[in-house]
């Protein structure tokens, strides 16, 4: 493989998979809509940190737009597409579920059938542990996964459901990654941890919803992007989680934050969100089998990692909304 198209690419996820690329000598073609969930400056510091690469080449393009899509996928001979691209935040996505499933489902729809066009032969698509939703943990790709919580879980679902669709008609070789609870510098900063550095360094309150002894299977964002890079090659039709296998509670990654921040944290409770899981636990089994993948970076060294950017970022990163 020599071009990869990485959509989602000034996303968290998508631009650590972009600059692990680009570093092994892959030519990326990187494209994102660049909207404003959140405050666009992130996007353009990860965009930024990819254009020094010249084996990288950017289209500000959104995935919904099948046309301006087309004609990417007519000048470049892709050896496969890597999706990050989609709505992301389960409690926007009650707010605004259209989007969430233009994006997310019909989107992804658009960058199947181009594939399908233009004979690309390898997909993976970015999914998501919210799809275990009512399972007991530790979760396993063979689990049902048909009670969503979220339109933003749902979207998701739709997305893989077609995958495989086209793997079956056309046979498109597909792996599918459920990630989960992915962290670490320069992340989404509607995701708890960045909020809680913020707030700590702040001197403001933390809102928790529930008590704080809800547990994730964080895991770091290089840890995430070796895994996806592995999934490059050609496996038929694949659903394999990539998480820490580890969960931690929200109160022990609070905990960190105090140490590395060097501050005392303050606390608002909110009632539990009905969208949210109370627990995330990856069996990883497979990832181990056939991805020969492991995580490497432990909740303490990523939340260190992750502070340790915040304070070296802070003159704009304070100025960040949330």
């Amino acid at each position: 493989m020599n071009t990869i198209l990485v959509t989602g690419a000034a996303g968290f996820i998508g631009s650590k998979v972009s600059e692990l690329l680009l570093t092994q000598g892959y030519n990326v073609i990187g494209i994102d809509n660049l909207n404003e969930y959140y405050d666009v400056r992130l996007k353009l510091w990860r965009l930024d940190n990819l254009k020094k690469y010249t084996n990288f080449k950017f289209y500000q393009v959104d995935i919904e737009n099948v046309e301006a899509l087309k004609i990417i996928y007519q000048l470049h001979c892709l050896d496969a597409v890597i999706n990050e691209a989609a709505r992301a935040g389960v409690r926007y996505s009650l707010e605004n579920p259209h989007i969430y499933f233009s994006t997310n489902a019909a989107g992804c729809l658009n960058i199947l059938e181009l594939c399908r066009e233009y004979k690309v032969p390898k997909f993976i698509l970015a999914s998501t542990s919210s799809l275990y939703a009512g399972q007991e943990t530790p979760f396993y790709e063979d689990l049902p996964v048909n009670t969503p919580i979220s339109p933003y879980a749902a979207s998701k679902k739709s997305a893989e459901a077609m995958a495989y669709t086209y793997h079956y008609l056309y046979g498109l070789d597909v792996t599918v990654l459920r990630y989960f609870t992915v962290y670490g510098p320069a992340g989404r900063p509607d995701m708890s941890y960045f909020r809680f550095i913020k707030w700590i360094m702040e001197g403001s309150p933390l809102e928790i919803y529930g008590d704080g002894s809800q547990s994730r299977d964080f895991t770091y964002i290089d840890d995430i992007a070796r895994g996806t890079i592995n999934a490059l090659k050609p496996m038929g039709y694949k659903v394999i989680n990539l998480g820490n296998s580890n969960p931690d509670r929200l109160s022990r990654m609070i905990q960190l934050i105090e140490k590395y921040t060097g501050n005392k944290a303050r606390f608002k409770y909110k009632e539990f969100h009905k969208a949210d899981m109370s627990a995330t636990w990856a069996d990883i089994s497979k990832a181990r089998l056939v991805l020969g993948w492991e995580p490497m970076i432990s909740l303490e060294e990523g939340i260190k990692n992750t502070v340790d950017w915040v304070i070296n970022n802070w003159e704009w990163v304070a100025s960040i909304k949330i």
